[in-house]
């Protein structure tokens, strides 16, 4: 059997990773008709179908996830060995187009630019601010940053190694004033500020302890769309706040925010970089990527 090229076995792994030839057609840069004739082309010489079709989607056959399996660890092997000689070409350069939610955006700006900006000076990173999960392929991004449960399954991760976690805060002069809550049931007869999520629903506060969880609905003066500014409110006194500790870190280190039940928040959640593992890993992304796992080892 003739052996297929690594462009048809490339083009394979995007139809079988977006199920779409269309969306695969837009990543590899080849017209949808073009690669469906590719995809024929690669069947025949294979000697197998690879891809169950109709009019509206595409799905791998058994022996097409079987071949995706294998070839997408491969194509990333590849592309690190790839990669591991650019360095002999000279500078990187580039850009590096991330999304991310405002407050994994402030931490790359804090933590990561810095270390970018010092050792890679000709890559732009280009970071866009995104409350709701997107399709990061379909919308041009290089990578995003999201905890970990929420992306995708065929996605390539790179944990950031700061864990986040929710925290309840209120201010002392709140507390002083309307005494601190023991569960979360007392949360009924707070202050409680908001938070608006990106689809323009309340977001209602989760909480566990000893197995037990409760999600709680909860009313207050003041609603919000965003943490940092939902910090400020609780510093001003105006309620009890449910936010991810990286906005409320300062505050609570420098008292002026305390932590309330503290016992029925849930585990920390890992925060990661997510990126399409079986497209080429450029090397303004590669360089990025070594920043984030060389400060994570630290």
């Amino acid at each position: 059997m003739p052996r297929p090229s690594l462009n048809d076995l490339t083009a394979f792994v995007a139809v079988a990773t977006h199920r779409s030839f269309r969306r695969a057609a837009d990543e590899i840069g080849m017209a949808p008709s073009t690669l469906s004739h590719a995809m024929r082309a690669l069947e025949e010489r294979m000697g197998v179908r690879l891809l169950n079709r109709t009019t509206r989607s595409v799905s791998p056959t058994e022996a097409g996830f079987r071949l995706l399996d294998r070839l997408q660890p491969a194509l990333v092997s590849l592309d690190e060995a790839l990669d591991s000689v650019a360095g002999f070409r000279g500078n990187v350069a580039g850009t590096v187009r991330i999304n991310a939610p405002r407050l994994a955006a402030g931490f790359l700006v804090r933590e990561i630019l810095p270390q970018m900006a010092e050792r890679h000076p000709d890559v732009t990173v280009d970071i866009v601010v995104e409350g709701q999960l997107i399709d990061i392929v379909s919308c041009g991004f290089d990578a995003g940053l999201r905890l970990f449960e929420s992306i995708p399954k065929d996605m390539t991760t790179v944990p950031l190694g700061r864990p986040l976690a929710f925290v309840c805060v209120a201010s002392p002069t709140y507390l002083d004033r309307f005494g601190e809550p023991e569960t979360p049931d007392e949360l009924q007869r707070h202050h409680c500020i908001g938070h608006r999520m990106p689809s323009g629903k309340l977001y209602r506060w989760e909480f566990e302890r000893a197995g037990q969880e409760l999600v709680i609905g909860t009313n207050g003066p003041v609603v919000l769309d965003d943490e940092e500014l939902m910090v400020d409110a609780a510093i001003k006194g105006l309620g009890i706040t449910y936010v991810a500790d990286w906005a409320a870190e300062l505050a609570l280190s420098d008292g002026r925010l305390r932590k309330v039940l503290a016992e029925w928040m849930h585990a920390p959640e890992e925060v990661a970089i997510y990126y399409p593992g079986h497209r080429t890993v450029p090397p303004a992304l590669r360089a990025f990527l070594d920043v984030v796992k060389e400060l994570r080892r630290k």
